[in-house]
């Protein structure tokens, strides 16, 4: 279902914060199951300073971490684990297509496999423009908010 979550509301729903919150908005959510964010990737992003001088590539690492912040919102949105803390508990066949860089606009997309209890695992994808430039598979653990949250 369209929607539309700005990234104050994301920030009601998970706990990251600048410089680490990686989505700008929220597009589609059916929360607990599935859902789609974006990120707007611009010449002034803090990792580009260092990745690389000369030319400007989003680490890797980011993009699955921005996938990992659209699965956390799409899981916290909703009453079932409001009040949750999302953790990694693992990357799979994950799989980059091309480099993404200044001006791109990254879509994020998460859709929920399975879940057991606190654990779960479910496919995401980032794609520009269309095209397919990240896949594969994280698992993760909701846990409860540490109590000075």
């Amino acid at each position: 279902m369209e929607v539309d979550l700005s990234a104050d509301a994301i920030e009601r729903i998970i706990p990251h914060r600048y410089p680490f919150l990686l989505v700008d908005r929220m597009v589609e959510l059916e929360p607990g199951a599935r859902g789609t964010g974006l990120k707007n990737v611009t010449a002034n992003e803090w990792f580009f300073e260092g990745h690389f001088p000369g030319r400007r590539v989003m680490p890797g690492v980011l993009i699955v971490e921005a996938l990992a912040q659209v699965a956390a919102v799409t899981l916290l949105h909703g009453a079932d684990h409001a009040g949750k803390t999302p953790m990694f508990g693992g990357i799979e066949k994950m799989r980059f297509r091309r480099p993404v860089t200044p001006g791109d606009q990254l879509r994020l997309s998460f859709t929920l496999e399975r879940m057991r209890g606190p654990l779960g695992r479910g496919a995401v994808e980032a794609r520009v423009d269309g095209a397919l430039v990240a896949a594969g598979i994280i698992s993760f653990a909701l846990v409860d908010a540490p109590d000075d949250a």
